[in-house]
């Protein structure tokens, strides 16, 4: 066995402990969701305290168990799935560590590279997130995402480990295609903050689907979204949060897409003779600043906010998505060795 093998191999390892965090991170979820209706129906059944000279109500106990020294939340589920989380990220830096070695080139030289390598980005920037805020409410999607990604890259685009070809041979396919993975991996995380913010604002504002109303029988809900818990929505922070959030990570995921256009501009130049030739992925990777650029500007200049600017970056993040599988796929140009075959993603 090569190191490449064994660079596939640790991936599949990767996606597998991603895919044990996933499921622990659902079930502790699940659990949120029963511990706050079960608070709800116990406030529901109080009896109302009369209101007299010196009167007090009752303290409420925390809904969840919390850690003394950090005052986050604690549960087992919680656990098992940040350790999990944790030992698959390890895993997955070997993997990334043994393919580059095996390769004889940076990581990130292909399709199948780029999407190994910006996953594990991604991962990490949740980790560190993590270490400053308490951020675990995303686990569920950052570690479906995680496992999505990694699977389809070793099923659908992956190559064998070889040379790149002479045009990459260059300093610039680091620093170009390393901050575009950079940009990528960050644009991933707040498309995450922003898919829960979508849901928590929808549901906070009367979407009848999210507060799982609907038509009774024998005394049993039975509209679809009865089966779909979202009490859970209301343990993590509120939309104008997470909306903020969601800001600066696209912030910088801007800056670092900005740094990538100027970057391939000037490899092009050294390359092709010319800054910009209008390919189809240099359009492309200019349209995903395009989108961020007025985000960005209806964020901070028009007043948009809500829901408007969640479909915002999901609308941005599903140009990204395209630019490095669509374009590669569906178009030739002088970016086509960036499909499969080694190539740069950019």
């Amino acid at each position: 066995m090569n190191l490449s093998e064994i660079s596939d191999l640790l991936a599949w390892g990767a996606a597998t402990a991603y895919t044990v965090a996933m499921i622990a991170f659902a079930m502790d979820l699940s659990k949120m969701s029963d511990a706050i209706g079960q608070r709800q129906a116990e406030r529901r059944a109080q009896v109302p305290v009369a209101v007299g000279a010196g009167s007090k109500a009752p303290a409420a106990s925390p809904v969840f168990p919390q850690d003394p020294a950090t005052g986050r939340r604690t549960s087992k589920a919680l656990g098992i799935a940040m350790s999990t989380l944790w030992l698959g990220f390890m895993i997955h830096a070997v993997a990334v560590v043994t393919r580059g070695v095996a390769a004889g080139h940076v990581p990130w030289a292909n399709m199948y590279e780029f999407w190994l390598t910006g996953t594990f980005v991604a991962v990490g920037i949740f980790l560190l997130l993590q270490l400053k805020i308490d951020v675990r409410f995303l686990g569920v999607i950052i570690t479906f995402l995680a496992v999505t990604f990694l699977v389809l890259a070793l099923n659908v685009f992956h190559a064998v480990a070889d040379e790149v070809q002479p045009a990459l041979q260059n300093y610039w396919l680091v620093i170009h295609v390393g901050v575009a993975v950079g940009g990528t991996a960050v644009f991933t995380v707040a498309f995450a903050v922003s898919l829960l913010q979508l849901l928590r604002d929808s549901r906070d504002h009367g979407s009848t689907f999210l507060h799982g109303q609907g038509t009774v029988v024998r005394g049993r809900n039975v509209l679809a979204g009865r089966f779909f818990n979202w009490r859970f929505l209301d343990a993590i922070p509120n939309p104008v949060a997470l909306e903020a959030l969601s800001f600066r990570l696209n912030a910088l995921g801007f800056v670092l897409w900005t740094f990538t256009i100027i970057g391939g501009a000037i490899w092009a130049d050294g390359a092709w003779g010319r800054p910009w030739g209008w390919d189809p992925k240099e359009v492309w990777s200019f349209i995903v600043w395009v989108v961020y650029a007025a985000y960005l500007h209806a964020r901070t200049t028009r007043g948009w906010s809500g829901r408007r600017a969640a479909y915002f970056v999901l609308v941005g993040y599903a140009c990204v998505l395209f630019n490095f599988t669509g374009v590669n796929i569906l178009f030739s140009g002088l970016h086509s060795y960036s499909g499969v075959q080694n190539a740069p993603n950019s």
